[in-house]
């Protein structure tokens, strides 16, 4: 077999590949087998038919093209190994038979997209700003707020309902005059002003005491009339008082392990002020990709870039939109965009997905980073964590859809960020310099996180997939 590797464009390049006739046999006598397997023929044992027969009966061009289809894969590998590309291509290839008459040798050709050839500049002068962390007494203040909601006691009042009120109400929905099935619900405890179950609720309530009713217009978010408006009457059950604890040493020691309400309150600013810390970690890996990104070219293959935008609508589709109970229309009236403009944004995004996906892997080969089994595990338990599955359900999950060598490449791009982050300066909004690689009490070191992982972890899936093809 000979083979030649021409390149179309950066990201796509057309192999020619010929086949003598004797290095197509194998595939012959396995095509000739296979149908022997498949037929009947009066006078003969099944699988004892001679080729000729099969020849007479069912036509050489038959076995010739089962031959050819079993050997063009294993003759398009051979040809992307000898043309060195392995490691670059993408998807399936395109393939065209030029010639082949029987007897004769086989010519054809295959055009793939590839992984472009990327150039890693130098990255050590990448600056970027942060927000400092800074947590104020208001931040302080709205942190015990929230804590003191949650031990809040509720009472039963005879008064019209206000807001902040906890309200008990029957609810029923109807759709062009008729009750949903799944429309009627009693009983239910709500927050006046808490925004958490129906638009126009809130407005529908305040005022009424114990018993009263009142009919409002809503466009359901789930169940059955998912993103249609329906017509809702809610009836008032019980209206009550929401209590909210003294903020005093005694709900310290209700709401903590603290017996001081001075300490709680110490405590939540040291709280607060690891969250911002792991937000200004986060910002700044973002802000420093974005910027390797930027010194960058990176052509994008097209069948590449259509895939990834199709799986993206494909989950929302078929994933976000059920679970959330929404249609295309509800959705982009709630996003306040049309169509266009959403499928335009979703391509920006895919786009920033794949070129963080290339430069990251450049990368990892560039600075030869490499996954040890214990950064693999880590890893592995912060992904069962985030998708609600135990370690060992999702390490048994990854392993039989053959998707480890996936997880390793996570890994490896969460590493070559981290490089790039340690190598950039980086100072907050106050000019000071941010330290990224100091560790935190309980001796975790701040790296790449899951938010940044997740980023060029988007497109990885067509990508990666690719290369196995």
């Amino acid at each position: 077999m000979k083979s030649a590797v021409e390149t179309l464009n950066p990201t796509r390049v057309r192999l020619t590949v010929e086949v003598p006739f004797e290095e197509l046999k194998p595939s012959l006598d396995a095509a000739y087998k296979k149908i022997n397997q498949q037929i009947t023929v009066p006078g003969f044992r099944k699988g004892k038919v001679p080729a000729r027969v099969i020849d007479q009966r069912f036509g050489r061009g038959a076995v010739l093209e089962e031959a050819i289809n079993d050997a063009l894969p294993k003759f398009y590998t051979s040809a992307v190994t000898e043309g060195e590309l392995a490691d670059r291509a993408l998807g399936q290839p395109d393939v065209d038979i030029t010639e082949f008459n029987d007897g004769d040798e086989l010519k054809f050709t295959a055009e793939v997209e590839i992984r472009p050839t990327i150039e890693i500049p130098d990255y050590s002068g990448i600056e970027v700003t942060v927000d400092a962390v800074e947590v104020s007494e208001e931040d302080v203040e709205k942190s015990l707020e929230q804590l003191r909601d949650r031990f809040a006691s509720t009472t039963s009042v005879e008064r019209a309902a206000a807001e902040g009120d906890v309200v008990v109400v029957d609810l029923e929905a109807s759709v062009d005059g008729e009750v949903l099935e799944d429309g009627v619900a009693k009983g239910v405890s709500y927050t006046i002003g808490s925004g958490q179950l129906l638009d126009g609720i809130d407005e529908a309530v305040t005022g009424l005491e114990k018993g009263g009713s009142a009919t409002f217009t809503s466009d359901l978010q789930g169940g059955s009339a998912a993103g249609r408006a329906a017509e809702v009457k809610v009836e008032v059950t019980d209206v009550q008082a929401r209590e909210l604890p003294e903020l005093d040493d005694e709900f310290a020691q209700l709401a903590s392990e603290f017996d001081t309400l001075e300490e709680l309150r110490a405590d939540s600013r040291k709280r607060l002020e690891r969250v911002k810390g792991y937000d200004q970690a986060t910002q700044a890996q973002e802000k420093v990709l974005d910027a390797l990104i930027e010194l960058i070219e990176v052509p994008i293959p097209e069948k590449l870039l259509q895939s990834e935008v199709e799986t993206r609508v494909h989950n929302l589709e078929h994933h976000q939109f059920p679970a959330l109970g929404l249609t295309w229309d509800s959705y982009l009236e709630r996003e306040g965009k049309t169509r266009e403009e959403h499928d335009a944004e979703l391509e920006a995004q895919a786009v920033k997905g794949i070129k963080t996906q290339f430069v990251l892997d450049e990368l990892v080969k560039t600075e030869k980073l490499s996954v040890n089994q214990e950064e693999l595990t880590e890893h592995l338990v912060r992904r069962a964590a985030s998708s609600g599955m135990t370690p060992d359900q999702f390490a048994q999950a990854i392993v039989e859809n053959g998707q480890v060598q996936l997880l390793v490449g996570e890994v490896a791009r969460g590493k070559a960020l981290a490089t790039v982050v340690e190598a950039a300066k980086v100072t907050d909004s106050n000019g000071e310099t941010v330290d990224l690689s100091d560790e935190d009490e309980d001796g975790e070191t701040v790296e790449a996180s899951d938010d940044a992982e997740a980023a060029e972890a988007e497109a990885g899936d067509d990508a990666e997939a690719g290369k196995d093809a």
